[in-house]
């Protein structure tokens, strides 16, 4: 019988086809990469300190359109309109898009995607052939409920609408919830072994979060807490993706049940304020400070890693990111092998 054949739907280059690629296999260690990981976002205890992006796999399912598939300019199922925009790094909702006419229309207006609709199975079967067993694999569940509702109508009118109307948007929210546990839900049966999800919800900006913590434990924590007790429900563990400045959630962030963040730094976030603060209530992933450096040299470069697993890696909760460019790549591989070694011995000595 012949082998069946995928159809692959993201265009060669994009962000989500990046996330889909296959990636190289890498060295065996004492045990899994998925374990090591699992450990670390958890609070157990790690061998070694995970590389980020590297000891995971990502699955971006093609039929969950939150964003247009293939993502260039077009339509997302919710019917939003979006443009691919290069100096952003990505996908932005087109400026005048409008899919909520008014607030006191939302439910006449929003048109709820039919799940049962989507051959879950053969996406499932094509995205999942790609995994390596050996590596953790994420499901990168993106455009929270916050950002569906601002991507439905204008920002502005969003925050007006959570302020004027807190029980139509919390209603808004707790459907939105519903739908995010029944996509997660597919995800889950349908796309082999799913370690943990990687959730996705912009709730900040450069200076502060986007609400007042009452507002954010009144309309955003309980939809958003049903999502999350669905997934550890299942056995998986939670990332956050969430920009902006959003310290000021961290409690919020423990009560909703987040293993793991990985925040927005260039100024937004103090990681050391962080890792002194909350480091032992929750993982985090940084990149290694001191990198980027113009003329930095390997034994540079290893110190750096050892400086930052010193300080970032006491009581085990901490990924590490390594980002040269590629005129660095020799400088690169030799701060991961740094990484490993050294991580290992000092969590042999710490843990």
């Amino acid at each position: 019988m012949a082998e069946k054949v995928y159809e692959w739907k993201q265009v060669e280059g994009t962000f989500p086809w990046m996330l889909q690629m296959q990636k190289p296999a890498l060295p065996k260690r004492e045990i899994s990469y998925a374990e090591n990981y699992r450990r670390t976002v958890v609070g157990e205890k790690p061998v070694w300190m995970p590389l980020a992006g590297s000891e995971t796999d990502t699955c971006w399912p093609d039929v969950i359109e939150e964003h247009p598939v293939p993502e260039v300019d077009g339509f997302d199922y919710w019917g939003v309109e979006w443009q691919n925009v290069p100096i952003a790094g990505g996908m932005i909702t087109k400026p005048g898009t409008r899919v909520i006419k008014s607030f006191d229309t939302w439910r006449e207006d929003v048109v709820w995607p039919d799940i049962e609709a989507i051959d879950w199975a053969y996406d499932g079967e094509k995205i999942s052939s790609r995994f390596d067993p050996e590596r953790a694999h994420i499901y990168q569940c993106t455009e929270g409920i916050f950002e569906r509702l601002h991507e439905m109508m204008p920002f502005d009118e969003t925050l007006l609408a959570m302020a004027l109307e807190p029980e139509s948007a919390l209603e808004f929210f707790h459907k939105m919830a519903d739908y995010k546990i029944a996509t997660i839900g597919k995800v889950f049966e349908h796309y082999g072994r799913i370690d943990g999800v990687l959730y996705h919800d912009d709730w900040g900006h450069q200076n502060s979060g986007f609400f007042s913590n009452a507002m954010f434990r009144e309309l955003l924590m309980p939809p958003t807490k049903r999502v999350f007790d669905f997934i550890k429900s299942q056995g998986k563990y939670i990332e956050l993706h969430s920009c902006g400045k959003n310290m000021q959630y961290m409690d919020e962030f423990i009560e909703l049940g987040v293993d793991m963040w990985s925040p927005q730094l260039s100024g937004a976030n103090d990681p050391r304020w962080l890792k002194e603060n909350y480091g032992d209530k929750m993982t985090f992933s940084f990149p290694v400070e001191g990198l980027n450096e113009p003329d930095i040299d390997e034994a540079t470069a290893r110190q750096r890693v050892r400086d930052f697993v010193d300080f970032y890696g006491i009581g085990g909760r901490m990924v590490a990111g390594i980002r040269l460019g590629p005129d660095k790549a020799d400088i690169a591989q030799a701060c991961r092998e740094e990484l490993y070694s050294y991580s290992k011995e000092f969590y042999a000595k710490t843990l």
